[in-house]
């Protein structure tokens, strides 16, 4: 039950993270959803670094901290698509 939730919970973030950045990212479900599983790790990661709590602990932000993470997965994977297609 709770890696159902913690993919619907990135796939949540994966939306949010998409919405507010601007452009055209071209992915599925199943993208975005990594997308914000990888980025809610990334922003538990660095949130709990400046906290000084422990990772596997629940922050009273951790959606901001999510979207904030998505948002730098995105980022970097649009990134990395615009380089390979000037290639």
């Amino acid at each position: 039950m709770g890696l159902l939730l913690f993919v619907l919970f990135g796939l949540v973030v994966g939306f949010l993270a998409r919405a507010i950045l601007p452009g055209r990212q071209s992915m599925g479900l199943i993208m975005t959803a990594i997308l914000g599983m990888v980025g809610s790790l990334l922003g538990g990661f660095l949130g709990s670094m400046l906290s000084g709590e422990g990772f596997g602990r629940v922050h009273s932000a951790g959606l901001l901290g999510s979207i904030l993470g998505a948002l730098i997965v995105l980022a970097l994977a649009t990134m990395g698509s615009r380089r390979r297609s000037l290639l």
